[in-house]
């Protein structure tokens, strides 16, 4: 029997198991034969048929054969782009015994699946994202580039070393508490130099090497390492759910890219099925979560689709699209509400089915990511949740034109199989990770204290995160203002650059730059100032007429001086009716309510007793002890938690078990 083709044997009574054989010989190419169990029975006497009837069998050339998983695996290993599961079964602890789990518990259960086999994801197997893996890599260039640029224009006004939250300062204690531990629970290059110009390398470090758009593996190990780094030093400014996505995106983008220096037209590369895999199951959970997290807050607005009556107008940094959505009639309000719904809850279902479900699931997430975007400035959020779609559009999906210049296929190069084992390993964490964040989203997270401990040594990485956007929808908006004084009488008020001010400005578009400062000022006001203690040390930098700080503001009423007193007003602020807008011309209606801080004298400020903190500038007593306000549409707070002088201070994930709590979003 020496020198025969391998045979794949399947169970002849089973329609289920002969369309997974034919695939398989599809995948494996011509060295791969398949044959039902009745023919082969008649040569292998010596095997009981009801071993055919409960697995698959591979014989080999000398006719020994191999069963379940196993047996799948040497087949699929025929095609050198497709051995990777065989190495990782080989190799990797504990895949072996997954993979023989899974495939009994499937084959229990072959009707079931048979039923459904029509549009089941095996279906795509054979389908290739070859396109998709192009276009997804430069546009995560983009993004990094965006999300750096950005940054490095506000870094000094944020955390430079006159900043808000001064990252030399952060960095200096947290060594001075935890020591050599420190770099672990908080991984950045800022422990080698915090200071200014370091930050600045960092951050135009990362939108040179964006701006390239090479797309080896380097590449985007680097770009990831840069912004990790920083989002560690950004505190407060640097911890939004995107910052978070970004790194997670950009860790996969690490396996995903090809080692060779330029991909483009004359070298195509083919991703593999993990690949794929790995950038569906983190849209799954991002989408999914952003649903669980609405149903699960118990907030009344969303139990009674009312949310969107108040969403518009109390989002962070509404667009002037938004004035004209909350005018919509109430019924286009619910069944808008009923929309988010069915894409964020329904639609993540079918990126694991078949091709047509699937482009119905990126039609949804592509229309809701347009529509919110379009109300709102969200920074890169919006471009990156449309980018990581991409996978779910096959080749077949994009124009004739573009397939014929990037695709022949006779010039098609196959991901070499080592670098997948790394990318196996990391899935065997992401995947029960994954799913115990979604089951935590929906308050269903029993919780496990080994996989909770992985979570706890994984969080400080930011790369396997919860996702889930307005948890808890506001239903009115404070505003701050910040005013400046020569008298203490009089007062000027100073111009935030995009958040709402001046009534009768109308709401910009910013986006895809991400205004740090309005937006963690709309966060201040939804609570007390003890809550966002890095509001005094705004008022601080005014008062000693910081060019940094300035420089994020929208306008200066004292030109070439800083004021003698400063202070940060509270109105309430709602979008103007059209009647209220055709007659005054405002598109906003405010409220004083009152001042929430200050007002102060540069001298009175200093002279309060300061200490720097892990959440920066915060004062001592009263306002030590308040326990901070989780921040809306972060996963983690970035900010430390507070502590007294004495103490050493503890971090976020030191004091966490669970691996998930409920995203909140106000």
């Amino acid at each position: 029997m020496s020198g025969r083709p391998p045979v794949l044997i399947y169970d002849a009574d089973c329609g289920f198991c002969e369309r997974w054989a034919r695939r398989f010989r599809r995948l494996a190419g011509q060295g791969l034969t398949i044959e039902p169990s009745s023919q082969a029975l008649l040569r292998r006497p010596d095997v009981d048929p009801r071993r055919f009837r409960e697995a698959v069998a591979l014989e080999d050339g000398d006719g020994a054969l191999t069963w379940a998983a196993e047996a799948a695996f040497q087949a699929l290993a025929l095609n050198p782009a497709l051995a990777w599961p065989l190495a990782c079964y080989r190799h990797v602890p504990g895949f072996a015994w997954v993979s023989e789990a899974a495939y009994r518990w499937v084959a229990r259960r072959r009707k079931t699946f048979s039923a459904g086999a029509c549009v089941l994801a095996p279906a795509d197997l054979g389908r290739s994202y070859t396109l998709s893996r192009w276009l997804f890599l430069r546009g995560l260039a983009l993004v990094y580039l965006i999300a750096f640029v950005s940054l490095d224009v506000q870094l000094n006004g944020l955390v430079g070393s006159h900043g808000l939250l001064p990252a030399a300062a952060f960095v200096a204690r947290l060594r001075a508490q935890w020591g050599p531990l420190a770099w672990t629970l908080l991984p950045s290059l800022a422990w080698f130099n915090g200071g200014d110009t370091a930050l600045h390398l960092m951050a135009c470090g990362g939108a040179l090497l964006a701006l390239l758009g090479l797309g080896p593996k380097p590449a985007f190990a680097a770009l990831w390492l840069l912004y990790l780094s920083l989002c560690g030093v950004g505190q407060d400014f640097l911890g939004f759910q995107w910052d978070n996505l970004l790194l997670e995106a950009g860790l996969l983008a690490v396996f995903a890219a090809p080692w060779a220096l330029f991909d483009g037209p004359r070298r195509p590369r083919a991703p593999t099925a993990l690949q794929v895999f790995g950038y569906r199951w983190l849209l799954f959970r991002l989408m999914l979560g952003s649903g669980l997290v609405k149903l699960s807050s118990g907030d009344p607005t969303w139990a009674s689709l009312t949310a969107l009556f108040y969403h518009y107008q109390t989002q962070p940094l509404p667009t002037w699209v938004a004035w004209y959505a909350q005018q919509l009639p109430d019924w286009v309000q619910r069944w808008s509400c009923v929309g988010v719904f069915g894409v964020e809850l329904g639609l993540p279902w079918l990126i694991f089915l078949g091709p047509r479900p699937r482009r119905l699931a990126l039609a949804g997430f592509l229309l809701l990511q347009a529509l919110i975007a379009l109300t709102g400035n969200y920074g890169f959020f919006n471009l990156l949740s449309a980018l990581l779609c991409l996978w779910l559009a096959d080749d077949a999906l994009y124009p004739r034109a573009w397939s014929t210049r990037l695709l022949d296929s006779r010039r098609l190069l196959p991901e070499p199989p080592r670098p997948q084992w790394l990318l196996a390993a990391w899935l065997l964490l992401a995947v029960p990770i994954g799913a115990a964040q979604v089951l935590g989203a929906a308050d269903r997270w029993p919780g496990l204290p080994a996989l909770d401990a992985v979570v706890s040594a994984l969080r400080p990485w930011r790369s396997l995160n919860p996702y889930g956007l307005f948890a808890e929808m506001t239903t009115r908006r404070p505003e701050l203002v910040l005013e400046g004084s020569d008298d203490g009488r009089t007062w000027k008020e100073y111009g935030w650059r995009w958040k709402p001010g001046d009534p009768r400005r109308r709401p910009a578009f910013v986006e895809p730059y991400l205004p740090r400062l309005d937006w963690q000022l709309w966060f201040a006001a939804l609570g007390p100032p003890q809550d966002s203690p890095w509001t005094l040390a705004l008022l601080v930098r005014v008062l000693q007429g910081d060019p940094a700080l300035l420089g994020l503001l929208g306008n200066d009423p004292f030109p070439g001086r800083p004021p003698r007193y400063a202070q940060l007003r509270l109105y309430d602020y709602r979008f103007s009716l059209p009647a209220e807008r055709a007659a005054t011309g405002d598109w906003w209606l405010r409220r004083d309510e009152g001042v929430w801080l200050g007002p102060l004298r540069l001298d009175q400020a200093l002279d309060l007793p300061l200490k720097v903190t892990l959440r920066g500038i915060q004062k001592v007593g009263p306002l030590a002890e308040a326990k901070p306000r989780p921040s809306p549409l972060m996963v983690e707070p970035a900010s430390m938690t507070k502590s007294p002088p004495t103490e050493r201070t503890t971090l976020p994930w030191m004091v966490r078990t669970a691996p998930l709590e409920r995203c909140t979003a106000v």
